[in-house]
């Protein structure tokens, strides 16, 4: 299998400012980066431990604010190194993909949405080239 670490866990916010500030003053993690996203309604930060470039929490606003109160995690997503093939793979295995195409990031990054067994969205990731 080609994935190679858990890359972030995406949980939905309504306010971008105030849960940087929470994950930030509470859990002590660190801003990491914010990029934007093709679709301008939606706002993207990513926190992370201090020193660490391992798993992040993405903080995502204007997706969707209709989410219940235990439903506020978005998705999983994983790091894998050729999304095509990844995607080719487990097309094969029989997922069903939740968006129609890969979605490319401003900086590059590519990413494309699928279902697991319960419906949970999980996310194959590949980062921007280098």
């Amino acid at each position: 299998m080609a994935v190679r670490k858990i890359e972030h866990v995406g949980v939905m916010v309504s306010n971008m400012e105030a849960s940087i500030a929470f994950y930030r003053d509470v859990l002590g993690l660190e801003l990491q980066g914010t990029i934007g996203h093709p679709d301008e309604a939606i706002k993207l930060a990513f926190m992370g431990a201090p020193g660490a470039n391992e798993t992040q929490v993405e903080l995502v606003e204007g997706y969707n604010g209709g989410l219940p109160a235990e439903g506020k995690v978005h998705h999983i997503a994983f790091t894998v190194d050729d999304l095509e093939s990844e995607i080719a793979r487990i097309e094969k295995l029989g997922v069903t993909f939740i968006d129609p195409a890969i979605t490319t990031l401003p900086n590059g990054a590519r990413y494309r949405f699928f279902y697991g067994p319960d419906g949970e969205w999980l996310e194959l990731f590949e980062p921007p080239a280098k």
